[in-house]
């Protein structure tokens, strides 16, 4: 079976965890087992988020530019092509490191999006680390910089707009067919847009699950899975909360999930089951085999309604 998994960057570092090199390889090795352990009856392509990473990496720029302000800062789509190399150099290296007889490929992408999205007026993408409600007014009060609420933290957020295309998926279907696991679209892809026939990068972070969404339509894969803490629930987080089993688009329109975070997801699982492409599912990292079997997370498919686990 084809799959594609959209792997979370929060998934990669825990929420709150340090942003180390050596967080984010203890992460990663789980990361792999859970990959590895279905890599040899299907084709697997993984698509990554980087909002942690990347948001580390702005936060070094800034540093780094107010001891050396003639060094000017990286644009984010530089930022996003360094965190698709340092992400996915470790995701096949620690798959390889668990299977030596799986071949494992990185690939740098560029997704295209229009300067001219609604996204860039609307900022919603979390990127970096948390920060308290004093903390982030005051970097407000003092920068362009904008922050909201991401639960009992604020983050800052940047605009996402929706991917277009992708520019090397030739390419990714070349590696696939080879016999590849493939790591593409890190982080949603490298933002560009063209002009006058040219690729130029855009400031923004594009949403990996609605990249990995179109990416899995134009690879006609069977599955698409979205793996982040866990799966769908009904008025999560409150007393009230039901975890989700079978959800069918239908069914989810009827509730309003947030825009930063499960909003996306919600969107791309049932835009590529409206697709006909094949089934969706969003669950936890370390219950993908349950996942495909249809024991653990939340399967979106078609039909009617919403069954919940008892």
């Amino acid at each position: 079976m084809r799959i594609v998994l959209a792997l979370g960057g929060n998934a990669l570092l825990a929420r709150g965890q340090a942003l180390t090199a050596e967080n984010q390889r203890q992460n990663i090795q789980k990361a792999a087992e859970s990959i590895a352990a279905i890599a040899q009856n299907n084709e697997i392509i993984v698509v990554h988020g980087n909002g942690p990473q990347v948001g580390m990496l702005m936060e070094q720029n800034a540093v780094y530019h107010s001891s050396s302000p003639e060094t000017t800062p990286y644009p984010m789509d530089v930022l996003g092509a360094e965190t698709c190399g340092m992400v996915g150099y470790m995701l096949q290296q620690e798959i390889k490191n668990i299977d030596n007889s799986l071949n494992i490929a990185t690939i740098v992408t560029q997704t295209i999006v229009s300067s001219d999205d609604p996204a860039f007026s609307n900022p919603t993408k979390f990127v970096g680390p948390i920060y308290n409600s004093e903390d982030a007014a005051n970097i407000m009060m003092n920068s362009d910089k904008i922050f909201k609420a991401d639960g009992n933290n604020f983050r800052r957020v940047v605009p996402s707009p929706q991917p277009k295309d992708i520019v090397e998926l030739n390419q990714v279907e070349t590696l696939l067919n080879a016999g590849n696991i493939v790591i593409a679209c890190g982080g949603g892809g490298v933002p560009v847009e063209v002009k006058d026939g040219k690729y130029t990068g855009i400031e923004c972070v594009i949403d990996k699950d609605l990249t990995a969404e179109l990416l899995a339509e134009k690879l006609n894969a069977e599955m698409f899975i979205i793996l982040t803490d866990g799966s769908v629930y009904k008025d999560f987080g409150q007393e009230t909360q039901q975890e989700m089993k079978i959800a069918t688009p239908q069914g989810l329109s009827e509730f309003d999930f947030p825009a930063g975070s499960m909003g996306p997801k919600i969107d791309a699982v049932c835009k590529f089951v409206n697709s006909m492409k094949g089934d969706a599912a969003i669950g936890s990292l370390f219950d993908l085999n349950g996942i495909i079997g249809h024991q653990s997370g939340t399967l979106i498919t078609k039909g009617e309604g919403i069954q919940y686990y008892q």
